[in-house]
C-alpha cells in the first residue's frame, strides 16, 4: 500500500511543518517490529564530567576546581546515582529515568579518532568508521539498510552525515517563521557560547532578564524537535529509526551557566520524547552521544577546552541496565596530563544496543554498519 505524503505529514503533528525529503516508501506486508531507536547527536562535545560528575572520586573536587558542582544531596547539587557517580542537577528527569532503570550511562567513551577537532570527531562520529572521511554515507543510513524496516528519520534541515546512504530517510524541520523572544534567545545563545568574551555576558543577560529559551517551543529546540520524533515514531506505518541534533555544547566559556540551561533542554527533550510515544516508549532506546569530551580542569574563562573521554546517554523503556555501566578509568590518570582517559569505544555501545534492541548481526555491525570493527566487541546487557 503506497502511503502519500499527504497522509503521512497529516498523521505526524498537528503543528506547522515543512517537509524537506520524503522519499516514495511502501509498507512491508508482515507486521512491523515494535522496537524504536532515537540517535540524539550533541554538537560542540559535551563536558561528561560535568553531566555525569564522579565526586566519589578523590581527586575529583580538585581537578575540577570551579565546575563542582559540590556533594549530592544539597538545593541545586548533583543527584546521586550509585558507585559514586551522579547527575548534573538540570537531568531531574533523567534521574526519575534512572530510579525506573530507564537511564544508563556509559562513561569515559570515545571514538579511534584521538585529534581535538569537531568537524573531524563528528565526521568520525557520523560515518562509523575508524577515521574521518571513512564514508560517505552515515551508520545509521546502513542500520536502516540492513534492518529492512521501512524508512528512517532525521529531524533536521537537511541531511546529516549519519544518515546519508542508499536506505530511505524523511528529512523534516519546524517550519521557519516570526520568532518568538525565547526563541531568538535560544539561537543567540548557542552562538554567543562559542565565544569567550560574550558568553557569560549573554547568560547573565538572560538570567537578568529571566528569558528562558528551554521552555519555548519553537523552530530550532531541541525540545520540540525531539517531540516531534515521537509524533512520527509512534505511528503504526511510521518510521521505527529517528535522528535530532542540537548544537551549541562547546563550552570554553562560563560552562556552568551554559550547561545548567543545555542539559535542562536535553532532560526536557528526553522527557517530550517519552510523553510522545506514550506506550511505544516500552519499546524504544534513545542513544545521546557527543564527539569528544573536554579537560578534566577548568580554564581561564571558566570553561573547558576540547578533550577525550565523554559520555554516551541511554534511555528508554527498552533499557536493562541502570545507572553507570561499562568501564571506568579513574582520575588518577589523564590523557595527556588533561583530558579523561577513554576507557570505552563509542562504536561498542551502539553495536550493543544494534545488537540486542533491533537483532543486527555481529557480521553486520563489524563490516558493515562499523567497518573495520570486528575487534571492537559489542557492549552487552544494555538492553
Amino acid at each position: 500500500m503506497a502511503v502519500t505524503r499527504r497522509q503521512l505529514l497529516g498523521a505526524a503533528l498537528a503543528g506547522s511543518a515543512s517537509l524537506m525529503v520524503w522519499p516514495s516508501l511502501t509498507l512491508a506486508a508482515s507486521p512491523a517490529p515494535p522496537q524504536r531507536l532515537v540517535v540524539v547527536l550533541l554538537r560542540g562535545a559535551v563536558d561528561g564530567l560535568s553531566a555525569v560528575p564522579a565526586p566519589g572520586e578523590k581527586r575529583f573536587a580538585e581537578l575540577r576546581g570551579s565546575l563542582d558542582l559540590g556533594a549530592p544531596g544539597g538545593k541545586d547539587a548533583p543527584l546521586p546515582m550509585s558507585e559514586g557517580f551522579a547527575l548534573h542537577p538540570s537531568l531531574g528527569f533523567a534521574h526519575g529515568l534512572f530510579k525506573q532503570r530507564q537511564f544508563a550511562v556509559v562513561h569515559a567513551c570515545a571514538l579511534p579518532y584521538r585529534g581535538r577537532s569537531h568537524f573531524d570527531a563528528q565526521d568520525c562520529l557520523e560515518n562509523g568508521s575508524d577515521k574521518p572521511h571513512g564514508s560517505r554515507s552515515g551508520w545509521l543510513n546502513r542500520v536502516v539498510e540492513q534492518w529492512h524496516q521501512g524508512q528512517g528519520l532525521a529531524i533536521a534541515s537537511a541531511q546529516p552525515l549519519l544518515v546519508r546512504g542508499p536506505a530511505p530517510f524523511m528529512t523534516w524541520s519546524p517550519t521557519p517563521g516570526k520568532l518568538s523572544p525565547a526563541n531568538l534567545a535560544q539561537r543567540l545563545a548557542d552562538s554567543y557560547g562559542r565565544d569567550k568574551r560574550l558568553s557569560g555576558a549573554f547568560e547573565q543577560a538572560l538570567e537578568a532578564q529571566n528569558v528562558a529559551p528551554e521552555k519555548q517551543g519553537g523552530a530550532g529546540n531541541l525540545v520540540a524537535m525531539m517531540k516531534a520524533a515521537g509524533n512520527f515514531l509512534v505511528k503504526p506505518d511510521g518510521p521505527r529509526v529517528a535522528m535530532v541534533q542540537d548544537t551549541g555544547w562547546d563550552t570554553h566559556a562560563n560552562q556552568n551557566a551554559v550547561l545548567a540551561r543545555k542539559l535542562r533542554l536535553l532532560d526536557n527533550g528526553l522527557k517530550a520524547l517519552r510523553d510522545s510515544l506514550g506506550k511505544q516508549w516500552n519499546h524504544t532506546v534513545v542513544l545521546v552521544a557527543t564527539e569528544f569530551g573536554r579537560t578534566v580542569a577548568v580554564n581561564g574563562t571558566r570553561g573547558t577546552d576540547h578533550g577525550t573521554g565523554s559520555t554516551v546517554m541511554l534511555a528508554g523503556g527498552g533499557l536493562k541496565s541502570a545507572g553507570v555501566v561499562g568501564d571506568w578509568p579513574g582520575l588518577n590518570k589523564l590523557r595527556d596530563d588533561r583530558d579523561l582517559m577513554p576507557a570505552n569505544d563509542t562504536r561498542a555501545v551502539f553495536k550493543g544496543v544494534l545488537r540486542d534492541h533491533l537483532g543486527l548481526d555481529k557480521k553486520a555491525l563489524d563490516n558493515d554498519i562499523f567497518p573495520g570493527s570486528a575487534r571492537v566487541a559489542a557492549l552487552s546487557g544494555l538492553v
